[in-house]
């Protein structure tokens, strides 16, 4: 179980509440319980979580530190400065870990680091570099540091002695319930305790209304227990005694263990052997007519204590009242005002409020290098032209993935371990042309030898589209798009993956496209997209093309009509072939023959889709790539072998190929001979 601590005053007043109308509902009692209110103060970051823990008794809040930025105009320097800190937070602990985060450079703008604190209260001192804002780096600290917790609302209880998740108003049900119990058996202590000291009380009141009797009796005894045998086998009168009595109840003063052969019998009293024993305890001073007052005012007391316990204990309205009036007491004595401040929505300032919305060309190397750079950087030019190039890249390494996507919009980054990545675009640096850009493995959590094999742009998570997925043994999976809108920082399981399998690519469909796979066996099958229903992010899909032998699917193409397929084999031929002639059949099958396999080609290594004027890059096991144009690659038929892509040398093989996504511009300038 895992309750947060609330204000006493709102828990008493819910109480209170319940207590007066015990029909209220949850949302209800919620004008009274705002939510978790700690010692250490701090901010809640929405109410979502508290709304949803006080309905279901699960929650999670997310408790922040209370920071504010100061402007310095002068030195045009922010400042943050922190005052309180979530509950249960060590303070050195995050000083310590915003100090590691700005030695390791994954928080940047940081100058200095004070803590401040002292007998008057919590005070941390972050102050910026010039120009850097303070909101944007408050906000990254949110995210990196416990400076932002969560606090995970985990209402478990022993309900009459079995475990149970309770909501808000059987919480509070639960403790006036427990109130009731609580004043119930103290009252049934405390009668029990009264009628004990009534009787004895009762038995002197008699003693005092017969004092002259009793006190020759006890001065003829010869020892102190006849006295007391004596005192017990008389009847005695006791007419100021039973009038009180009557006013009370007979039995007001009767403790529950008296035999019936005590008490008032016939008009008169037989004392037990407790009252007996006590009269001849009484000293002397007892019989002064001031003493002589004050035992029956004790004595009268005593029966309007055990009237009113017996009221507590027979009305269920009393009893109610006494509940109330302590609480009352409680919250009066204890009660305070609430320490921490609640937000109704959980909002944070990002990078991305201080970002302009534009257009951008993404481009990410074959060695996992990313940079952005404006659109406009790409002019238009006369037909023919040469274009510009994209980046600056060694001779070992060229744009394999080339999009224009808006600064704000969301890059789904695929792995071939099956997983998936959410990359914001404003997150890539932007550079000039020269620029290599930053290594994907600083902006994305990859595992060691894990690739990027589809990047998708992603600007709506709309219910139209879909995440279509291939696997390398054949396997395919059609995903709503809408349920990758959750972004994790570690990535998340797009497509579970059994050993010597991997993720070959990923497409964005509308749900009435054509899906394409080549396999290594030089077989190709195309089918609807509609054969393959929708399924859940945990699922492992369906048979997309049926596999034989070592071969794996190659690649996951969804077909353009004026593309062309390239397709390459591990001893350098290949050629082109246009989509169309590749016909739909069902999904599942072999497919069709796409290009001649064994003897002088050997294996498919490589299938791609392409279109007039794009270029390609051949990468050999020895390190060889080569560049060359789509348009000198011969088309052929489907059931053809191909003509030389690439000259190998002795035991030398082709590995892939790969579609270069930067090219000659060929659009007509707007601007004429001029440009």
């Amino acid at each position: 179980t895992n309750i947060p601590p609330h204000n006493l005053t709102e828990v008493v007043s819910a109480c209170l509440a319940l207590l007066d109308d015990p029909s209220l509902d949850i949302d209800a009692l919620m004008e009274f319980v705002q939510g978790p209110d700690f010692p250490t103060a701090g901010i809640i970051n929405g109410r979502a979580g508290i709304v949803q823990a006080y309905r279901t008794g699960r929650g999670r809040v997310f408790v922040r530190a209370r920071a504010t930025v100061e402007h310095d105009e002068k030195t045009n320097k922010d400042t943050i400065i922190i005052t309180e800190i979530p509950y249960q937070l060590n303070k050195a602990r995050v000083i310590e870990k915003i100090a590691e985060l700005v030695k390791e450079k994954r928080i940047e703008g940081i100058t200095e680091l004070r803590d401040e604190s002292d007998k008057d209260g919590l005070r941390v001192v972050i102050e910026l570099r010039r120009g850097e804002p303070g909101d944007v780096v408050l906000n990254n600290l949110y995210k990196q540091t416990q400076l932002q917790s969560v606090f995970g609302i985990n209402c478990v209880a022993l309900v009459h002695g079995q475990p149970k998740v309770l909501n808000l108003k059987q919480m509070l049900e639960a403790f006036v319930q427990h109130r009731r119990e609580v004043v119930t058996a103290r009252s049934i202590y405390l009668l029990r305790r009264a009628r004990e000291r009534g009787h004895v009380l009762e038995g002197q009141a008699v003693a005092l209304a017969n004092i002259d009797a009793v006190i020759e009796l006890i001065k003829a005894s010869p020892s102190s227990a006849e006295a007391r045998a004596e005192l017990m086998k008389r009847g005695w009168a006791g007419d100021g005694v039973q009038e009180m009595l009557e006013r009370a109840g007979s039995d007001a003063c009767r403790p529950d263990s008296l035999g019936e052969e005590f008490g008032f019998r016939d008009g008169l009293y037989y004392l037990s052997e407790t009252q007996a024993q006590a009269i001849l305890d009484m000293r002397l001073h007892r019989l002064t007519g001031l003493e002589q007052d004050k035992l029956l005012e004790d004595y009268q007391k005593v029966l309007d204590e055990i009237a009113d316990l017996l009221e507590i204990l027979g009305s269920a309205e009393r009893l109610s009242q006494v509940v109330r009036e302590e609480l009352e007491e409680v919250r009066n004595t204890y009660g305070d005002e609430r320490r921490t401040e609640i937000r109704e929505s959980h909002e944070d300032l990002t990078a991305e409020d201080l970002i302009t919305e534009e257009d951008l060309v993404v481009t990410i190397s074959h060695q996992g290098y990313a940079k952005t750079q404006p659109l406009d950087a790409y002019q238009a030019q006369k037909r023919g032209g040469r274009g510009r190039a994209a980046t600056s890249v060694k001779d070992e390494d060229f744009v394999e993935h080339l999009l224009i996507a808006n600064s704000h919009d969301t890059l789904l980054c695929f792995s071939d371990h099956g997983k998936v990545y959410w990359l914001r675009v404003f997150m890539i640096p932007q550079g000039s042309r020269g620029a290599k850009g930053r290594p994907m493995v600083n902006m994305l959590p990859l595992q060691d030898g894990e690739r990027i094999t589809a990047i998708l742009p992603i600007k709506d998570y709309d219910d139209d589209h879909f995440v279509f997925m291939a696997t390398s043994n054949g396997t395919v999976k059609k995903t709503p798009l809408e349920q990758f809108s959750r972004p994790r920082t570690a990535g998340l399981i797009a497509l579970e993956l059994e050993e010597d399998n991997w993720l070959v690519g990923a497409a964005i469909t509308n749900g009435s496209s054509d899906i394409l796979l080549v396999s290594s066996a030089g077989k190709a099958v195309r089918f609807k997209e509609s054969d393959v229903r929708a399924m859940g992010r945990t699922a492992r899909g369906v048979r997309g093309i049926r596999m034989t032998g070592k071969h794996r699917v190659l690649s996951l193409i969804i077909p353009a009509a004026d593309g062309f397929l390239l397709t390459a084999s591990e001893n350098g031929y290949g050629k082109r072939t246009p989509i169309d002639d590749y016909p739909v059949k069902g999904r599942g099958t072999q497919g069709v023959i796409d290009i001649k396999t064994g003897g002088r080609n050997g294996d498919v290594v490589g299938a791609v889709q392409v279109f007039e004027g794009d270029e390609m890059m051949l990468i050999s096991n020895l390190g060889t790539l080569v560049r060359t144009k789509v348009d000198e690659v011969s088309t052929l038929g489907r059931n053809t072998q191909g003509v030389r892509l690439i000259n190998l040398r002795g035991d030398e093989k082709l590995i892939r190929v790969e579609r270069i996504e930067e090219s000659e511009n060929d659009d007509e300038s707007e601007a004429g001979e001029e440009e």
